[in-house]
C-alpha cells in the first residue's frame, strides 16, 4: 500500500467513486453473482443528485494512490449504517477494505456507537465476518424483478469492562 492516502470524500470524487461501485459489482461481487444479478444491482455508475448525497452526508472515507481512486466506505454516524464498502478489483485483498474498515469504526467508536449494522453481499459478507461481525438475517432483496441474496450484519462496539484488581 505505498503511497496510499486515506481521507475524507470531497464532492468532485462522487463520479470516480461511481466507477469504483460499478466495476466492484461487476467484477468483483460478479464472482458470486449471475451477470444478470449484477446488472440489476448495478446497471450503470450512479451518476445522480441522490448517490452525491449518500456520500457527503455519511461520513465516507476514500483511498487513493496518486490521481487513482482505490475505495471507499461510509459511515452514518447518527446510525451506525455501512452503506457503501468498495475497492477496485485491482486492489481486493491487498489491505485497502481493512484500512478503510478501521477507519470507519474507530469514527463509529469515537462517536459512541454502541454498534454497526450492513446489508452485506455475499463478498461483502466474508470480509465482515473477519472483522467480527455476524450475521442477523439472511434476505432477498428485489432489484428491477431479479432477487439476490445478502446478509444484515452487526457488529457490537461495546468497549471491554476490566475488573478491578
Amino acid at each position: 500500500m505505498n503511497g496510499v492516502i486515506f481521507r475524507p470524500c470531497r464532492v468532485t470524487d462522487a463520479p470516480g467513486l461511481a466507477k469504483i461501485y460499478h466495476r466492484a459489482v461487476h467484477e468483483g461481487a460478479g464472482r458470486h453473482y449471475s451477470a444478470e444479478q449484477c446488472k440489476a444491482w448495478s446497471p450503470a455508475p450512479p451518476m445522480d443528485e441522490g448517490w452525491r448525497r449518500r456520500l457527503i452526508e455519511a461520513q465516507t472515507i476514500v483511498a487513493e494512490q496518486g490521481d487513482a481512486l482505490l475505495g471507499f466506505m461510509t459511515v452514518d454516524i447518527a446510525t451506525g449504517w455501512v452503506d457503501f464498502a468498495y475497492v477496485t478489483p485491482e486492489v481486493m485483498g491487498q489491505g485497502v477494505a481493512d484500512t478503510l474498515y478501521a477507519i470507519v469504526e474507530g469514527r463509529a467508536r469515537s462517536a459512541g456507537l454502541r454498534d454497526l449494522e450492513t446489508e452485506a453481499s455475499l463478498l461483502g459478507e466474508r470480509f465482515f465476518r473477519r472483522h467480527g461481525w455476524r450475521v442477523i438475517t439472511r434476505n432477498q432483496i428485489t432489484r428491477d424483478g431479479i432477487t439476490m441474496p445478502s446478509a444484515l450484519m452487526r457488529k457490537p462496539l461495546a468497549r471491554a469492562r476490566f475488573a478491578a484488581a
